[in-house]
């Protein structure tokens, strides 16, 4: 899958294309779903499947207070889509430029001028363009005058016939109900990132962490302390408890993942890790000192032990338990 970061980036050869536009938070079944139609569109014109996302989210660029939790940073967001029928992905900066752009001119310019669009799918509630104004009405009108095929596909359901959408993802995450995150994702719940140097605080309180810092106004969409498993360490994945939070009994502000590896000692820095989450513990809470604090995640720990006795990472067939 080809990567294309910014629109200046784009070239003559990028013209030509099966098209999808969104976000695509969590890049979850419903979104599998369209790109698996996407990439038939794609075959049959015999164009590459091409989606247009943009970064930041327009929420975290516009109104941060108001933007949605992240299922999946960009990294990770990038890996799944490579796991889908797409053959190239354009990221596109999400700023005053763009948030400016009428929606004519996003067509006109862009869609047609710059991507050649020959086919385009879009899903049942797809806005564009400055204060929202760009519609399917518009699309239609813009395919009978260039000539492009356009399609609205509905959004899928689950068995209970509730539509599946990030929406619930992270509501499913926030809830700590990870077993409906996977039934929703088609895969475990997973973020990674590099391991930076922290304020070795995790070390005063006896309990050594690995810390993965979220970007600026991203918030993630589950939070707590949870038992995880971790690949990029060795070869094997590794028992460990991981707290997403803030960490309010130290004080913090920004949203961290640290992670503790059970009976692991070695330098993480610089370590790229892929942290898989099983269970939640409890949520985060705030302690009046450190020593309640270190007491605390003294007992998390020894309850993760319990459970990977219970059910360890060898196991052939684990299980998300929610």
């Amino acid at each position: 899958m080809e990567l294309v970061r910014g629109l200046h980036n784009l070239q003559p050869r990028h013209r030509g294309c099966a098209l999808t536009i969104g976000n695509f938070d969590g890049v979850h079944l419903g979104h599998q779903a369209m790109l698996d139609t996407l990439g038939l569109a794609a075959q049959r014109l015999g164009v590459p499947p091409l989606l247009l996302t943009f970064e930041p989210h327009p929420l975290e660029a516009l109104r941060p207070e108001q933007a949605p939790t992240r299922i999946t940073p960009l990294r990770d967001k990038l890996a799944a889509l490579a796991e889908t029928p797409l053959q190239r992905v354009v990221v596109a900066r999400f700023g005053a430029a763009l948030a400016g752009m009428s929606a004519e001119a996003f067509v006109d310019e862009l869609l047609i001028g710059r991507l050649g669009v020959r086919h385009l799918l879009i899903g049942d509630d797809f806005r564009f363009g400055r204060a929202r104004r760009g519609d399917y009405a518009m699309l239609a009108e813009a395919s009978r005058r260039h000539g492009f095929e356009l399609d609205r596909l509905e959004t899928l359901a689950t068995e209970d016939g509730e539509r599946i959408s990030s929406t619930r993802v992270r509501a499913a995450l926030a809830a700590g109900d990870l077993g409906e995150a996977e039934d929703l994702l088609g895969r475990p719940y997973t973020l990674s990132g590099r391991v930076v140097r922290g304020d070795a605080i995790g070390r005063r309180l006896g309990f050594r962490t690995a810390n993965i810092a979220f970007r600026a106004n991203q918030r993630p969409a589950l939070g707590g302390i949870f038992t995880v498993s971790v690949e990029g360490v060795a070869d094997r994945p590794l028992p460990g408890v991981a707290n997403v939070g803030t960490r309010p009994a130290v004080g913090g502000k920004r949203h961290l993942l640290e992670v503790h590896l059970l009976d692991w000692q070695g330098r993480l820095y610089g370590c790229h890790l892929q942290v898989r989450f099983l269970q939640r513990l409890r949520e985060e809470w705030h302690f009046d000192s450190l020593d309640a604090l270190s007491a605390q995640i003294g007992r998390d720990v020894d309850q993760a032990r319990a459970l990977f006795n219970d059910n360890p990472l060898s196991d052939p067939t684990p299980r998300t338990a929610t």
